[in-house]
């Protein structure tokens, strides 16, 4: 983001604390969409991934005092996001450490596959919520094992056998497809 820009990202920010609606608006444009697709990919269901949206938003604009700036205001709005889902899914009381971890020493074997963006896409909606979760996390979002293992609440090693799987999982659904039209 070029300092401009950013200086007025900022100024909303500062008047969203002052509680101006007009601002909160401008910030909840700005990042809705992204964030929906975010919980959508958390949720995988577009009525839970609206609500998901909804109380993210109701609890930035409640605490945006004390966002100090320290991080970006994506991450900061990401974060609550991503609570609120891993809350929501553990509400609906989904097993996310449902397979057993994978011994430290697998090997993945590398296949070569084309494919398009929205295939792979529509594959990962398919995934078991478990997969699905820690494959986000990891490939899409960028965190490593260790901060999804404090995320989800699970160890290194169950995260690790997750994304492993869902790959594999994910690789197979893709491959399968394409043999089999």
């Amino acid at each position: 983001m070029n300092n401009s820009v950013q200086y007025l990202h900022n100024e909303l920010i500062e008047e969203c604390k002052n509680n101006s609606r007009k601002a909160q608006f401008r910030i909840y444009k700005l990042y809705s969409k992204a964030m929906y697709n975010l919980a959508y990919r958390f949720m995988n269901n577009h009525e839970d991934a609206q609500d998901m949206l909804q109380e993210t938003f109701i609890e930035c604009f409640r605490n945006i005092r004390s966002f100090r700036f320290e991080s970006t205001f994506g991450l900061w709005l990401k974060r609550i996001l991503i609570n609120h889902c891993i809350n929501q899914i553990r509400k609906k009381k989904i097993d996310i450490s449902y397979y057993e971890a994978l011994p430290e020493s697998a090997v993945e074997e590398e296949v070569e596959i084309t494919f398009n963006i929205s295939e792979v896409f529509s594959n990962i909606e398919r995934l078991p919520d478990g997969y699905r979760i820690i494959l986000t996390l990891y490939l899409l979002e960028g965190y490593d094992h260790c901060e999804i293992s404090r995320i989800l609440g699970i160890s290194e090693s169950t995260s690790k056998s997750q994304y492993f799987r869902a790959k594999d999982k994910l690789r197979k659904m893709i491959t399968k497809k394409q043999v089999y039209g």
